[in-house]
């Protein structure tokens, strides 16, 4: 089943992604965003520029290009966070864009050794928190 770029969040930009996420920079082949649910101090989400459905059917130069900057965002968390660990999930099952979510984990944290919860207690910062969070990772990023 291929989705239509019509009715996905990330191409429409619309509010159910606003509602969810905080777009900060756009990189080579790829848009950074905020995640507002906080529960993971710091969690991103990459998404790839186009719409394409998976990894796989990109060219071996965007395959790399896109996880270069995948690699650029997750050096700027370190930097930024200092996670004990970053987690990667690429889940695609219903929302056919490929996008990466990038979770710090911290031992002692909400599901260190485990699997991170979409959406698991609903942690949201204040708008000046975000602000701060985003110029810290831009600082890194760019």
């Amino acid at each position: 089943m291929k989705s239509d770029p019509k009715e996905c969040l990330y191409c429409q930009n619309n509010e159910t992604l606003n509602n969810l996420m905080i777009e900060i920079a756009k990189l080579s082949v790829s848009r950074v965003f905020i995640f507002k649910e906080q529960t993971y101090r710091g969690r991103c989400l990459m998404a790839y520029k186009d719409h394409v459905d998976d990894l796989n059917l990109l060219s071996d130069d965007d395959r790399n290009a896109f996880m270069a900057d995948v690699a650029k965002v997750t050096r700027a968390m370190q930097k930024v966070f200092n996670p004990d660990k970053i987690n990667y999930g690429a889940y695609s099952d219903t929302l056919e864009h490929l996008h990466f979510h990038l979770i710090p984990k911290y031992k002692g944290g909400p599901d260190f050794g485990g699997v991170f919860r979409m959406n698991p207690q609903k942690v949201y910062l204040t708008d000046a928190e975000y602000e701060q969070m985003a110029e810290d990772l831009k600082k890194e990023i760019l």
